[in-house]
């Protein structure tokens, strides 16, 4: 009797443990991105969760190679760094069309988190993306207008922020109507899925 229940506990606790590593696998199946610049590698994780629409679109950019040999075309320290929209000559790229802002309140620009770069119009963005240096509270989402609705955070950098912060102190000046141009072009060499 007592070598029964042993064995029960034993087998019980080998299936809570074979079903909490299945749910934790299946809690973690966001897609991650390996990131190749000219200053090094930066891995990001995906929240397909969370900004399903985003990220379907930013992937369609990695799988088509669309990103790869752009630059970061802005860099503002204490601020955030930008890339995904033009080559370094500055030619921009032709992108897919315009997606829906998916800005949340419960997704905030944090640091080391991915956003979607748009113009004033609200759902504008199409490849151009950056990542924040430093928690920007002012650009999350705080109403329904213009002005309010904030930018849409699909990611963070989940190895590489140091290469991030690397950037983000490479000289910059105004170039071709743009300012806080990088001197020397910072690569996206290429994005690749893990």
């Amino acid at each position: 009797m007592l070598r029964s229940l042993f064995m029960f506990k034993s087998l019980l606790a080998a299936i809570l443990l074979i079903v909490s590593i299945v749910g934790y696998a299946a809690e973690n199946t966001n897609p991650v991105v390996v990131m190749e610049t000219s200053q090094g590698t930066v891995v990001i994780e995906l929240w397909a969760d969370e900004a399903p629409i985003t990220v379907e679109n930013f992937l369609r950019y990695v799988d088509n190679k669309l990103y790869d040999n752009l630059t970061f075309h802005r860099v503002i320290p204490g601020f955030m760094i930008q890339g995904g929209g033009y080559n370094s000559e500055f030619v921009e790229m032709s992108g897919y069309a315009s997606i829906k802002n998916e800005a949340s309140p419960s997704l905030e620009n944090d640091r080391g988190t991915l956003a979607m770069a748009r113009t004033n119009i609200v759902d504008s963005a199409t490849s151009q993306f950056f990542i924040n240096l430093v928690d920007n509270d002012f650009l999350n989402q705080r109403g329904t207008s213009a002005q309010d609705f904030g930018y849409a955070v699909f990611g963070r950098v989940i190895e590489g922020m140091d290469i991030v912060d690397a950037i983000a102190t490479v000289p910059t000046a105004n170039a071709r109507q743009h300012q806080n141009v990088p001197v020397e072009p910072v690569m996206i060499l290429s994005m690749t899925r893990r």
